[in-house]
């Protein structure tokens, strides 16, 4: 995943985007985490801030998904060039400007390319120097990536031993975290992905869909929001390779995380 081709993304309003993409009034209803975490009087629902304190620190790690192309010589919270061009600039915005009162710091420390022992290689200086309340992590598509490709010699099992040894350092030291697990996701009918990845990578999701129940985290299912938008799209709409966003594809990501959390 290093070296990735991704669509230019161009940020505007919410309604500004639905508009655009065609998806109109329906679409804008149905997309509660984003456009209702506000009530009628503007006052912040209660639902956004459950993992969410005055003064906490949120942190994204993952590989290029979560990068989206980030400058990484600027390493600031609430930075916008900080956040990439993907899910995590959407995310970031919302809650900055939603949550306006209590000061929050986001970071991404996302890295294209990157596997969890590759994570864990890094870890120090970018999760545990940092402090986080929240952390968020989506992790897995290389793991399987690279192994297919002859790349990494990998397997499901040693991706949940290491994701599992990752996690327990983790909480060890910040017994307190609130975590969030991601479901990695693909797409087939895409450049990179057709049908054969699916029943293999699939035990990747079930390890990271176990890990968020054994430790206690939020969990989103990425992959169900992107099998579901296929009703309004194809898949090369949502992600042209099957892995990297569309813009279309970071506002969905954007939503689904912001509706795990709220």
């Amino acid at each position: 995943m290093k070296n990735d081709t991704r669509n230019s993304v161009n940020f505007f309003s919410r309604r500004k985007f639905f508009a655009r993409a065609g998806f109109g009034a329906a679409a804008l209803a149905a997309a509660p985490s984003l456009v209702s975490s506000c009530s009628s009087d503007g006052k912040v629902k209660k639902g956004i801030t459950r993992y969410f304190s005055q003064g906490d620190v949120v942190l994204f790690q993952g590989d290029s998904i979560t990068d989206a192309g980030r400058d990484r010589n600027r390493q600031l919270p609430n930075d916008a060039s900080s956040m990439g061009a993907g899910y995590v600039y959407l995310i970031a915005a919302e809650i900055l400007e939603e949550l306006a009162g209590m000061e929050l710091s986001v970071y991404n420390r996302g890295i294209s390319g990157n596997k969890v022992y590759q994570l864990a290689e890094r870890w120090q200086e970018d999760c545990l120097d940092l402090k986080p309340d929240v952390l968020s992590m989506l992790i897995g598509v290389n793991d399987y990536w690279h192994m297919r490709q002859g790349r990494y010699d990998g397997t499901p099992e040693i991706y949940e031993r290491d994701y599992r040894d990752l996690l327990d350092r983790t909480k060890t030291v910040m017994p307190g975290l609130k975590l969030v697990i991601c479901e990695p996701f693909l797409l087939p009918d895409t450049s990179a992905v057709d049908d054969s990845w699916l029943e293999p990578f699939r035990a990747y999701q079930e390890i990271a869909s176990k890990l968020a129940v054994e430790f206690d985290a939020a969990w989103v299912p990425f992959q169900e929001a992107y099998n579901n938008a296929l009703a309004a799209a194809p898949a090369t709409y949502w992600t042209g390779d099957g892995v990297h966003p569309s813009l279309a594809g970071s506002q969905l990501m954007a939503e689904t995380w912001l509706k795990a959390v709220s």
